[in-house]
Order: structure tokens, then C-alpha cells, then sequence
């Protein structure tokens, strides 16, 4: 591509957008980009690499006319921005599809892939590399992430390509469909040279009518591995069986059992770590410390692991990056203690990654009383197929509050969760939940009945009406209480 392109992306504030935007950005080109929805942290990226984001949608956004025009998986026929591209023509294209010509080829594409933990686990691969490369600059890494690595400070890296042998880029595999006008996931554009599956269970219920669905999905991912290839997977899942049973490439999975290629045992969590064993082919491979809670970012860690030691990447540079590993924006992170209250931020946006975030903060915060509060924002949590899997998860919590369901009135009412028959049968379990209209008004509601030493975990997808900013606020002004609550 000419470097001196004007390229438009509509949907601009997405994380792998707005990272594509970024990368872009540093090829040359002139990027511009609009959206509806700009919230931290892709906003202020986005800010900080000088790139306009035009709010509402309009055609004049795209004046002077672009040389390309990116179009996110969120928009669709209607909006008036690819109306006007429609109507004239100017050449279009997805998010997908650009990352593939522009930047994986001639490079070692190695995808993370499965319904959870696909962000972490890239983020902790990239650092694994990025710790290597510094005795082996060709495995110095570029990678696309869903979200802002601590360690990097971004959510993307692109390295020139290597003269001797492929240099690797690490990316997410989002199962999620591509564009209006390919509706195919957005993995089947990477062919991965390797590749990480975590977890499969049935997500995005606005796209995938069931769980055969979205099994096919994955299956077809792993059917574009070459037989030369390597795919890492979890061992604890019926699902990811039947997706890799057919596989022409080497399978490696990694788990609890005790024939796992990739076993975990001995784990605990102490001093504000997790520690565990890893045993490969039956034979002690490392000890790991990670300085995170939560079995589940031990196994992330596991894939990333077992994924870059089959690439040649060396043990010590795998033990050293975990130890130093800084998590992502957005998971598990601490956004503020205020008053004795510590204030947790997650993206968890399906009911299993709802109970991984709560059983993790049950290890790292042992007897603080914790809050759920949960915004219903994502397309599966929005729609009432979950409504019982999402009252178990928030069971673990000590007491919860449901805001009312994000843009309600694009879920047909027949699909559409309603907030309080999860509050009412969490109720019934003794469990004090309440729904609030909007984020205002769980701050309302919530500061008065904090105290000193609870922890707070807002679970959102979304900006949440700025109650990252708002709740922080309200209790500094406010009355805590002190223990005993």
C-alpha cells in the first residue's frame, strides 16, 4: 500500500480498530475515523497518536474523499457513513482482511483463539517474546491485542520483517464476524502458523443461533492450520475436543488431568502471587509465578507458555516474563482505592468470564466483602439466554447491582434480558441485589452502603456512563463506614 493514502474507518473506537488505526498511523498514511461510542482506553490512544475521531456519524465526515474506507463489524446497512460510501463508490474494506495483506504476510502469524482469555493470553505471549528478543533479537515481536498491555503501554507493536526467517506477529483470533459484507469470523483471515484455543462455549448470540454454530466456527480455524503447524488447547472442555479431534497439525493440550502434554498442579496463591508447576510430555518443564490471582490467568499462562516453547522460545525467558508480567488494561484492574474501598475494573462480558473474574478477586481480596456490579452491554449479555448462568455467577458475589440493559430497544424484547429477574433470584438466594437505571444511579445507590475494605468489581464491556470516574468521586465526598459493616 502507497504511503501516502487517506484512509476513513467507521467504528473507529473498537479495540482492534482503533489498534489498526494506530498501525496505520505509523506506516504513513493519513487516518481519520468516526464513531458514536469514544471511551478509555482506546479513545486516549487514539488521541495520543493524533487521530481525529468525528462523533456522530455523518457524511461529511468523509470530505475530503478517502482513498479506502475500513468498515468495522459494527456497522451496518443503514448507517450513513457506508450509505455514502455505497452510493460513491470509493473502495472499501475490513478490519480483517487490511491486517492480513498489510501485515501478516511475509511474517509467523501466531493466533490466540476460543471464547475466553484470548486478550491476556496474547498480551502474556508478546511479553514472553518481547523478554526473549532480548537475547535473540529475531524474536522480537508485533502483535494485535484487544486491549492495552501494561507492559507495552499499547495495544499493538509492528517490527520491520526479518531477512532470515519470519519474523512472528501475535494476534487475537476473534470469532466474532468480519463485516456487513462478510459475515465469516475474523480469524479466517489470519492463517495462523500456530495457535492457542483456550475455551469454546456458545457467545455472541446476535451472530451464532447455538453451540454447533459456533463449534464450526473454531473447527474451520483449525482446519487452516498448516500440518507443519502446531495448535495448543485446552484439556478441560468437551467443546475444544470435538473442535480439534480433526486437526492435520501436532495438538498439544494443557490442563488438570493428570495425561495433559501440558500439566498444571501445585497451585496457590500467596503474597499477591500464583505459583504453580508445569510438567510437559510427564517431565517437570518450569516452575511459574504470575503476579495475578485467578486459576484462570494460570492457564492463560500455561497456553502462552506451552504456545512459545514449541516455537523455540527458551524456558528462563518464559520464567522471567510471567514474574514481571503487568496484566491488561481493563482486567482485574485496580482503577482506585478511595476510603479503604478498592474499585476493580473488568471487561468480563459473558457469564463464565463473570464467575473467573469474582472467583479470582474471592483469592486476591479473602475476607473483604465484594461487589458485583454489572452493566449488561455486550450482545450476549443483553439477551435472556444466559439470564441463568448469569445468576450463578454473580451468586458469588456478596451483594450486587444490575444496571438496566444497554441500548435495550435493539434487542427484540422476546430475546432481551430483563435485569430484575436476576436481582430477584439472587435475591431469593439471600443475596442482596438491586437494579438502577443508568450508572448515576448505582453510585446513587451504592456509595451510602459501602464500607471501609469492600471491593467493588464493575463489569463492563463499555464506557458505563463514566462511573470509573463518577464512583471514585462520590465516595470521596461521601461518609464511609468503618468495619464492623
Amino acid at each position: 500500500m502507497q504511503t501516502t493514502k487517506h484512509i476513513h474507518m467507521i467504528g473507529i473506537c473498537g479495540t482492534a480498530m482503533a489498534s489498526l488505526a494506530g498501525m496505520l498511523k505509523e506506516q504513513g498514511h493519513r487516518v481519520t475515523g468516526s464513531d458514536t461510542a469514544a471511551y478509555p482506553p482506546m479513545s486516549d490512544m487514539l488521541a495520543g497518536w493524533g487521530i481525529p475521531i468525528h462523533e456522530p456519524y455523518a457524511e461529511r465526515n468523509l470530505e475530503p474523499r478517502p482513498d479506502l474506507v475500513i468498515v468495522g463489524n459494527a456497522i451496518s446497512r443503514g448507517n450513513v457513513e457506508l450509505e455514502h460510501v455505497l452510493d460513491m463508490r470509493i473502495p472499501f474494506t475490513s478490519m480483517a482482511a487490511i491486517l492480513h495483506d498489510e501485515f501478516l504476510v511475509g511474517r509467523e502469524s501466531l493466533v490466540v483463539a476460543g471464547t475466553h482469555g484470548k486478550t491476556t493470553t496474547t498480551s502474556m505471549l508478546a511479553w514472553i517474546y518481547e523478554v526473549a528478543s532480548r537475547n535473540d533479537p529475531a524474536l522480537a515481536p508485533s502483535f494485535l491485542i484487544g486491549g492495552v498491555a501494561e507492559n507495552f503501554g499499547t495495544s499493538f507493536m509492528v517490527r520491520p520483517i526479518g531477512k532470515d526467517r519470519p519474523q512472528p506477529f501475535l494476534l487475537e483470533g476473534d470469532e466474532y464476524d468480519t463485516a456487513f459484507f462478510d459475515k465469516g469470523p475474523k480469524f479466517l483471515h489470519y492463517f495462523p502458523d500456530a495457535a492457542i484455543l483456550t475455551h469454546v462455549e456458545f457467545d455472541h448470540a446476535d451472530i451464532y443461533v447455538d453451540l454447533a454454530a459456533v463449534k464450526t466456527a473454531f473447527k474451520r480455524l483449525v482446519n487452516l492450520i498448516p500440518r507443519r503447524g502446531r495448535l495448543v488447547a485446552f484439556d478441560g472442555s468437551e467443546n475444544v475436543s470435538e473442535c480439534v479431534a480433526k486437526a492435520f497439525c501436532a495438538v498439544e493440550r494443557y490442563g488438570f488431568a493428570a495425561d495433559s502434554f501440558w500439566r498444571v498442579s501445585g497451585m496457590r496463591y500467596e503474597d499477591g502471587a500464583t505459583r504453580w508447576r508445569v510438567d510437559r510430555a510427564g517431565a517437570h518443564f518450569a516452575d511459574l509465578t504470575l503476579p495475578m490471582a485467578g486459576e484462570h490467568n494460570a492457564l492463560n499462562a500455561t497456553a502462552a507458555a506451552a504456545l512459545a516453547a514449541g516455537q523455540g522460545v527458551p524456558v528462563a525467558a518464559i520464567v522471567e516474563a510471567f514474574s514481571t508480567f503487568r496484566s491488561v488494561k481493563r482486567r482485574l484492574e485496580v482503577r482506585a482505592e478511595v476510603k479503604g474501598v478498592t474499585i476493580i475494573d473488568d471487561f468480563a462480558h459473558h457469564p463464565t468470564a463473570i464467575r473467573e473474574t469474582l472467583r479470582a478477586l474471592r483469592s486476591a481480596y479473602p475476607g473483604r466483602r465484594l461487589w458485583a456490579v454489572l452493566e449488561p452491554r455486550s450482545n450476549t449479555l443483553r439477551r435472556n439466554v444466559f439470564e441463568a448462568d448469569l445468576v450463578e455467577s454473580l451468586a458469588l458475589a456478596d451483594k450486587t447491582l444490575l444496571a438496566a440493559v444497554f441500548k435495550s430497544e435493539s434487542i427484540p424484547e422476546r430475546e432481551r434480558l430483563v435485569p430484575q429477574h436476576v436481582a430477584d433470584a439472587l435475591l431469593a438466594r439471600g443475596i442482596a441485589s438491586a437494579v438502577c437505571a443508568d450508572a448515576d444511579a448505582v453510585v446513587s445507590a451504592l456509595v451510602p452502603r459501602l464500607a471501609a475494605g469492600d471491593v467493588v468489581a464493575i463489569l463492563s464491556n463499555g464506557g458505563f456512563g463514566d462511573i470509573y470516574r463518577k464512583l471514585p468521586e462520590a465516595i470521596e465526598l461521601g461518609t464511609i463506614k468503618s468495619w464492623p459493616r
